[in-house]
């Protein structure tokens, strides 16, 4: 039969693989936090320029603390990108609608933060 060799060669194929890591149980939500977060990186300044987080920093502090793979904390950059970048090619000046996102994403965020850290931390 010829199924022997096609299995020997699939499981030789997934012998020598690398093996993947696995994403921890709060990957989605990092993600999401990070999103989030290079979305206020570019509202604030735009919004309240007055004081305020340093969102990119806090985002740095946020990855050294996390300890991701390379991987991971390649996604986690490009989460907080498409946050920046979304907001971007709606607002050049502050505006009612873009205070409102500003006020709900600081509110999302805090809450995002705090759920992992109480589900999570250890």
């Amino acid at each position: 039969m010829r199924i022997a060799p096609l299995l020997a060669a699939t499981l030789f194929g997934l012998l020598a693989a690398p093996a993947l890591a696995v994403d921890p149980p709060y990957q989605e939500e990092m993600e999401r936090l990070s999103e989030i977060m290079g979305s206020l990186y570019f509202l604030q300044p735009l919004c309240r320029p007055e004081g305020g987080a340093d969102w990119r920093a806090e985002m740095g502090d946020l990855i050294s603390l996390d300890q991701p793979d390379e991987d991971r904390k390649q996604r986690l950059a490009g989460a907080f990108n498409a946050g920046y970048e979304a907001y971007a090619r709606l607002y050049r000046a502050c505006t009612v609608s873009a205070d409102q996102s500003l006020t709900r994403l600081l509110v999302e965020a805090e809450k995002t933060a705090r759920d992992i850290h109480t589900r999570y931390a250890e």
